[in-house]
C-alpha cells in the first residue's frame, strides 16, 4: 500500500517521542519542581535522551515543534 499520511514526517532525523511518566518515578528534585502533578510529559529523541520534561501532552508537542523537532505519541 502507497497511500501517503501526512502525519508523519518525512525526515526522521527530526523526530521526538512524547510520553507520559509518572512524576513518583522522578528524582526527588524534579518531583519537587512538578507542583503537586501525578503525571508529567517527556520528549525524547531516537537515541532515547530525555531532551524535556513539561506539564502537560499539549506543550510538549509546542515545544517540540518550536524546535523545529516533529514529536509523535509513545504509549
Amino acid at each position: 500500500m502507497n497511500t501517503p499520511y501526512e502525519g508523519i514526517p518525512e525526515d526522521t532525523q527530526n523526530i521526538v517521542y512524547v510520553r507520559p511518566v509518572a512524576v513518583n518515578e522522578l528524582p526527588e528534585d524534579v518531583r519537587e519542581q512538578a507542583e503537586g502533578l501525578e503525571t508529567i510529559y517527556a520528549v525524547h529523541n531516537a537515541d532515547g535522551d530525555r531532551l524535556a520534561l513539561v506539564k502537560d501532552r499539549q506543550l510538549a508537542f509546542i515545544v517540540a515543534r518550536q524546535n523545529d523537532l516533529a514529536p509523535v505519541s509513545v504509549h
